[in-house]
């Protein structure tokens, strides 16, 4: 996952997500995401098995995990993450 605080006080969040094959998929992750609080727009992409989600806050891994597996699907486990922090992501600076 790469995480990223837009201008507008937003973060903008790109999820790996494994299984995905078509639009049912992307719905179906989609709409798990998008209950989460602080949702404000999910965008996943079976082919790459990415999901784009924008919210109001950083989103719990937990939580969108969980929301994840609801759907079918697996979220990804990526390497050590690019800030040294333990977990599923690397974290970038924010834009200024």
């Amino acid at each position: 996952m790469t995480s990223q605080t837009d201008t507008q006080g937003s973060v903008t969040t790109v999820y790996k997500v494994t299984g995905m094959s078509c639009g049912h998929c992307e719905g179906a992750v989609s709409g798990e995401i998008s209950q989460l609080p602080g949702v404000s727009s999910v965008t996943a992409v079976a082919s790459s098995g990415e999901v784009t989600v924008v919210s109001a806050a950083p989103l719990d891994e937990a939580a969108v995990r969980a929301a994840v597996d609801e759907a079918g699907f697996e979220l990804a486990r990526c390497g050590m993450p690019a800030s040294g922090n333990s977990g599923p992501y690397a974290t970038y600076p924010s834009r200024s």
